[in-house]
């Protein structure tokens, strides 16, 4: 049975903080357990849309969930049309600006919206999008942190046996550079040359630093550079991109569609990789995939692993998928993982549920 309009009652937000395997060891500091904002959009009609949002901060989400509740109050009983209402959302909250915590919070809003309509249409959310189920080519990204270096041989071995992957994600941007090369040399030596290093410097490197340290790493055979600098020096990374034979890959940052756009005309990367918290959610996913259709740009996906791989499906210039189970420890069926590839499931909507017994263990107080 299908449900043909949705209409908005109420939202319910949790925050969880959940211990990670691997602590985040990067430029952008040390995290030993990963905040998540379990978002559920409950509607007239008893559906409930389900999200999370990756804050990075724990104390953001004072910030963050209020500004959902207040989206959603101001929508009570009015129809669920996410393109409609990622423009509403955006001009209700542009006065205090179209960036950070409101384009968070209106992206948070956005995928649970999608996963309440696939739902009311008991179709997975690929399927409602106009795509079909499969497989979504992904790499490896719990691990291989700036730790130390006797520890990088063992885990990258450990990363490719969790699911057969062909490609792992190395943090670089050490203090020296002959660090950064016996980082590169010890995964090499456990996974051997057929596996690809996607190499994330997190914004660790002034321009300077990153031309002296990117040109050192160029004959490396390493898949990409993502994020040298920082992400809004265009310019720089316009030069960097002009300069170097490995691809540049930045995009994690882009706050909505516009910026990746004008990313794109700057010619300042090779690749992108949008991160659905800051995008947009599905409806700025969509707008910007269309972008980097036109632009015959790669995209790659950052964090979101669930609703990405529905959406890499249906991306013309669909590239790689940036796999985590930092989310896996309060999910009822996390994704299956076969052969490198994520499987998308034949669920309705994103296919994603909450581990109640989970959710209480690591809640965080309001």
């Amino acid at each position: 049975m299908t449900i043909e309009t949705l209409t908005y009652r109420g939202v319910k937000t949790r925050t969880v903080l959940v211990p990670l395997k691997r602590p985040v060891v990067s430029r952008v500091g040390l995290y030993e357990d990963w905040p998540l904002i379990l978002i559920d959009l409950e509607t007239n009609q008893g559906i409930v849309g389900r999200a999370y949002l990756e804050p990075y901060l724990a104390q953001s989400v004072r910030y963050i969930i209020p500004a959902i509740h207040d989206l959603v109050a101001a929508r009570k009983d009015k129809p669920i049309a996410p393109f409609d209402d990622f423009q509403a959302n955006r001009k209700a909250l542009g006065l205090i600006g179209l960036q950070g915590v409101s384009m968070i919070a209106v992206s948070g809003l956005d995928m649970a919206c999608w996963d309440a309509l696939a739902k009311a249409s008991d179709l997975p959310l690929v399927r409602l999008l106009g795509g079909d189920l499969g497989p979504v080519p992904a790499y490896n990204s719990n691990g291989l942190w700036l730790t130390p270096l006797e520890s990088l041989v063992e885990e990258a071995a450990e990363l490719v046996a969790e699911g057969n992957f062909t490609s792992l994600k190395l943090r670089v941007g050490r203090d020296r550079l002959a660090e950064d090369l016996a980082a590169v040399d010890a995964v090499r030596r456990a996974v051997g040359d057929n596996v690809n290093l996607m190499c994330d410097f997190n914004q660790g490197q002034n321009l300077g630093d990153a031309l002296v340290r990117c040109h050192a790493l160029d004959d490396q055979g390493l898949y990409w550079f993502e994020e040298p600098i920082p992400y809004d020096e265009i310019t720089g990374y316009a030069q960097l991109t002009r300069e170097l034979a490995t691809p540049v890959q930045l995009g994690e940052n882009f706050y909505g569609p516009r910026a990746l756009y004008e990313a794109i005309e700057a010619k300042a990367g090779d690749y992108v990789m949008p991160d659905l918290m800051r995008i947009g959610g599905v409806t700025g996913w969509l707008r910007s995939a269309a972008i980097a259709g036109a632009s015959g740009v790669p995209m790659s996906t950052h964090l979101y692993p669930e609703v990405s791989a529905h959406l890499m499906r249906v991306t013309e210039t669909a590239h790689w998928l940036e796999w985590q189970d930092w989310c896996n420890p309060i999910l009822t069926q996390p994704y299956t993982l076969e052969n490198g590839h994520l499987l998308v499931p034949d669920r309705p909507g994103t296919g994603i549920n909450w581990n109640e017994d989970a959710v209480s263990q690591y809640l965080m107080e309001a």
